[in-house]
């Protein structure tokens, strides 16, 4: 069992026919990648094995969707058992009763997912959640409780989860957690109840809460403050149920693992760094106990703290190159399924045994990708204008050299998230298009400690804008960056600091792409999904109050100062996107357009917060690259129908 760790908000946290061209670069000659390799469906991905072992399941295309196969271990009769026509299937986990594989799916993006529960018996599909407007989210599922799941619905109040217990044979379920109005995650102990919550509090900050049982009212054990509660949160409970492993800062700069007594509340500190927040926990299936821990510095780094894994760790080091992760596990816990990523490489599956501690490849995600030359993904980090030490990643194109590049800066969203080290299409794509790819992790990213995240505080477009501005510079300093040749682009948050690049430095860039971006810091909080709304005292703590700060916002809106705006824009959005509404990027597109900017705008009818369908990934990723060509002078991908990319 694996607890990944995320953030309490994730807020903005996502073409055929060419004719094959190579170009001179440097060193030698580098193929051109087609999209439709980098951005199109995966031939076998997310694969997940089946808890008894005999089964393996991993989404692949059908008829161009994808949709979740399901195969016998050493055989090959793997097949199809959801029959997704639309946008396809990427949410999907074993039940353990042997019977069921379930799945999330919503619908056009709009984040109302429901849960499905396919019989691999007899093949039989089964809408378990049919209502209209209602989100589901996956609180647990436990090898101890086959027949049981319990999920969180805003069915009774679309501001507000509560938690159901759902007989999945049946499709049964009944109450087992009221949400009382500020509850925004729930924490269930090893005979399935609901004994943890954590509660939003008005000054910003988290309450951690804990019952005796599901019949007994709620008592408060902690809080953390608005300074602490995003470095801080509850993992999940010890097997005794007496006390909790939380991630905690209250002490330290970075949220360090611990255990806490309920009873005494005295603290042990499982593992810790000064500087990084412990990123994922493996934990035991069966005794609870805490057997790794890793960090993500420039990558991610696994410390043992149980030595009966210590030998499986080893083992599957020497497997493969690139970081490795168990994505999932058999019921007895002998047959781990690991995956490998790589920057420079695809994704690779093996089913590792742990008695015998041996590793078995079983595939890639893209082995069409392996014909060609792809770039390394290289950790840069550089001082900020204030003296604050911020990191990142570069990638270079292949065999070019590094000097005087036209360059990228590819912001990541959230704000409230990081880059990571790994394969990335869109950096593969860049350096393959011959610029220079530029990620940062600007202060407010995650994983760096409270210290640098609450640096991030009410700075969109002022500290967090000037550290992405000082990382351009870095790279003109160094040499690598052609200072006449510099994008910026991005999506979600990504796409807000693309508008916010453009309108408030305008002469450091030659053109932006901006896709979902806010525009205007007013019209986005007041828009955000209702089942935002416990979270937004911390959203008004670490962004702003559209009332109380409605001059601040503005100032830092692009909207609202879009006369500075002096250089050609590329703007993307989906009409479906429930985080940041269609109409941030249509004010900002039409105010520009009043202004005689150059800007060009997509609209994609049937997407949300991203682009789920691959007809729409290569649309957009073709428009993006043909608008960067025109602009920077890098290479791209023709189009031979004759229509729009």
């Amino acid at each position: 069992m694996k607890r990944r760790l995320t953030g309490l908000l994730a807020v903005l946290a996502l073409a055929a026919g060419m004719a094959v061209a190579l170009v001179s670069c440097g060193g030698g000659q580098v193929e051109l990648v087609p999209r439709e390799v980098l951005f199109g469906n995966p031939e076998k991905a997310r694969a997940r094995i089946s808890p008894d072992g005999e089964r393996i399941a991993y989404i692949a295309p059908v008829d161009g969707v994808l949709n979740v196969w399901v195969g016998t271990l050493g055989e090959d009769d793997a097949r199809p058992v959801t029959h997704d026509e639309n946008r396809g299937v990427f949410r999907y986990f074993w039940a353990h009763d042997g019977v069921h594989l379930m799945y999330l799916q919503d619908k056009d993006g709009d984040e109302n997912w429901r849960l499905y529960a396919v019989n691999l018996d007899t093949g039989e599909v089964r809408d378990l959640t049919p209502f209209e407007g209602v989100q589901v989210r996956v609180v647990d599922v436990s090898k101890h409780h086959p027949d049981t799941m319990l999920i969180a619905m805003n069915r009774q109040d679309p501001r507000l989860h509560d938690v159901y217990r759902l007989d999945i044979p049946s499709g049964e379920m009944e109450i087992a957690a009221r949400n009382p109005g500020n509850i925004v995650g729930w924490v269930t102990d090893f005979n399935m109840l609901v004994r943890g919550a954590l509660a939003m509090n008005p000054e910003g900050g988290s309450d951690l809460l804990v019952r005796g049982s599901e019949d007994d009212t709620w008592q408060h054990v902690l809080s953390w403050d608005a300074v602490d509660n995003m470095t801080s949160g509850p993992v999940g409970f010890t097997k005794s149920g007496d006390s909790m492993y939380l991630l905690d800062s209250r002490d330290s700069n970075a949220g360090r693992l611990v255990r806490y007594d309920l009873e005494t509340e005295e603290i042990e500190v499982i593992a810790s760094d000064p500087t990084y927040d412990v990123s994922d926990v493996m934990i035991h299936p069966d005794t609870w106990e805490v057997l790794a821990v890793s960090f993500t510095r420039a990558r991610e780094e696994w410390e043992i703290l149980d030595e009966s894994v210590a030998g499986d760790f080893e083992s599957i080091r020497a497997l493969d190159d690139g970081e490795h992760s168990v994505v999932s596990q058999t019921n007895d816990f002998d047959t781990w399924l690991v995956a490998f990523v790589k920057d420079d490489g695809p994704i690779s599956y093996y089913l590792y045994d742990r008695k015998t501690q041996v590793g078995e490849f079983m595939f890639v995600h893209r082995s069409d990708i392996v014909e060609y030359t792809l770039a390394e993904m290289e950790p840069i980090s550089y001082t900020a204008r204030d003296g604050l030490e911020v990191h990142g990643y570069i990638t270079f194109p292949p065999n070019s050299g590094r000097s005087d590049l036209p360059m990228v800066l590819n912001v990541h969203g959230g704000p409230w998230h990081r880059d990571t080290w790994g394969f990335n299409p869109e950096a593969q794509w860049l350096a393959n298009r011959g610029y220079a790819c530029l990620q940062v992790n600007f202060r407010g990213s995650t994983g760096y400690g409270k210290e640098f995240l609450n640096a991030g505080n009410r700075e969109w477009g002022g500290a967090m804008q000037n550290d992405l501005t000082d990382a351009v510079q870095w790279a003109i300093d160094q040499g690598y960056a052609d200072p006449e040749h510099i994008a910026i682009y991005g999506h979600s948050y990504g796409g807000y600091a693309a508008l916010a690049g453009a309108t408030f430095t305008p002469d450091l860039y030659t053109c932006a792409v901006a896709t979902m971006g806010p525009s205007n810091l007013i019209t986005f909080i007041e828009t955000v999904p209702p089942y935002w709304s416990t979270m937004l005292d911390m959203m008004y703590q670490r962004v702003g109050h559209p009332q109380e700060d409605e001059e601040f916002l503005k100032s830092r809106s692009p909207l609202f100062h879009v006369d500075q705006i002096e250089i050609p824009m590329l703007v993307a959005q989906g009409a479906n996107d429930p985080r940041v509404k269609q109409t941030e990027s249509e004010q900002v597109v039409e105010a520009m357009r009043e202004k005689g900017i150059e800007v060009e705008y997509i609209l994609f009818e049937d997407e949300g917060h991203g682009f789920a369908r691959p007809e729409n990934r290569l649309r957009f990723y073709g428009a993006a690259e043909k608008f960067l060509a025109d602009h920077m002078g890098g290479r791209y991908e023709p189009v031979d129908t004759g229509g729009e990319a």
